[in-house]
């Protein structure tokens, strides 16, 4: 396929959406982090690291959120993820489906609610998924080799699936992400997705951020 379209496919990919001074900024900031933090996996990382959170709050990237959401969004959330051949792994066919906030409340429609990494998650309603977006922003290349991500176009339109469901339309045929490093995929959290296991284990580094123009009830905010 050559052309995707974020609210038709629920998936779409941006070439060369960060140089290569800013991947080697991010590099040098992951690899000097504290070695008590698990560097293939850092979540809040746009408090933890100041490159990662100048990406995120970056004006291409935030005026990008806002035209797909339709008014300037605010951050959800931001993990940094690396497979590495000490920390290869698989995911499962999956919808994201939580959010991190400042505080547990109780909202109509909300849950469970979880706590990771001392912040608050929890599962909200289908309108405010809806409301979010995904940044995937590739710090190296990523095809079939080193577990690159594949979804199922179009799932993002089937609403919150039951595990059933998930193993029914997974069955279809799925595409694959492949991107080189600066590139970006951009999709809907609800779409199918999943990613093997790196054939060839090296550095699969990806900073993932999610944003939202969804206003939330009461006093919560964004965590």
């Amino acid at each position: 396929m050559n052309t995707l379209s974020i609210n038709e496919h629920g998936v779409e990919i941006v070439r060369n959406i960060v140089s290569h001074s800013e991947m080697e900024t991010i590099k040098n900031e992951v690899a000097g982090f504290a070695e008590d933090q698990p560097g293939h996996g850092i979540r809040n990382a746009d408090k933890k690291l100041t490159s990662i959170c100048r990406l995120a709050n970056s004006n291409k990237l935030m005026e990008l959120a806002k035209s797909i959401l339709g008014s300037r969004p605010q951050i959800v959330r931001v993990i940094f993820f690396d497979k590495t051949p000490e920390k290869n792994w698989l995911v499962t066919w999956h919808q994201d489906k939580t959010i991190a906030l400042s505080h547990k409340a109780e909202v109509n429609e909300w849950g469970p609610w979880s706590i990771k990494d001392n912040v608050h998650h929890v599962q909200p309603s289908l309108d405010v998924l809806n409301s979010m977006v995904t940044f995937r922003v590739h710090i190296d290349g990523a095809d079939v080799n080193n577990g690159c991500l594949k979804v199922v176009l179009k799932s993002h339109m089937l609403g919150i699936l039951s595990q059933k469901k998930i193993e029914n339309i997974t069955s279809r045929e799925s595409y694959l992400c492949q991107v080189n490093a600066g590139d970006m995929v951009i999709m809907k959290p609800l779409i199918l997705h999943s990613s093997n296991k790196s054939l060839n284990p090296n550095h699969r580094r990806v900073v993932h951020i999610e944003y939202s123009n969804y206003k939330l009830p009461g006093e919560l905010s964004w965590a």
